[in-house]
């Protein structure tokens, strides 16, 4: 990801939220929540800060980004927790399972051993994750934990 298109990650990360059916979606202002926040402030000015896109039909339609935070899926301060994004649209098609795959492969480049994320247990994207060589570490209620070691 260029750093001209890091202003897509406010859109990506709204897009990323997971919605079960039958709930209506939150209001975009949601990403403003510190909580969220910590995913694409400022993205690009600290060390470890990595970024994908994936481009379909001359356009951005999804990422994978991951940079070293205090976010749901933090294990510690030398992982990386990720976030992935991709319009429904272009869902099903793989596409989801290569940028992961891809971007797992860019952090083993740049040194790092592990990294983590979360996500509801009720999200189907577990069975993507656990394919790519996530696997659980912890849960909550709601969420599962996930690491995958590089």
């Amino acid at each position: 990801m260029r750093a001209d298109e890091y202003p897509l990650l406010d859109e990506f990360l709204y897009n990323a939220i997971y919605i079960p059916k039958g709930v209506l979606p939150p209001p975009k202002s949601i990403i403003q929540k510190d909580e969220l926040q910590v995913y694409v402030k400022n993205f690009g000015e600290r060390q470890g800060d990595l970024a994908l896109v994936a481009e379909a039909d001359g356009k951005a339609v999804g990422a994978v980004w991951a940079r070293i935070m205090d976010d749901y899926g933090h294990i510690d301060n030398e992982t990386p927790s990720l976030a992935i994004s991709l319009y429904e649209q272009y869902r099903g098609f793989g596409m989801g399972t290569a940028m992961m795959k891809a971007m797992l492969l860019l952090l083993r480049k740049n040194g790092y051993m592990r990294t983590s994320l979360a996500v509801q247990k009720e999200n189907y994207a577990v069975k993507m994750y656990k394919s790519v060589g996530f696997y659980v570490i912890d849960e909550n209620d709601e969420e599962f934990i996930m690491a995958c070691d590089l």
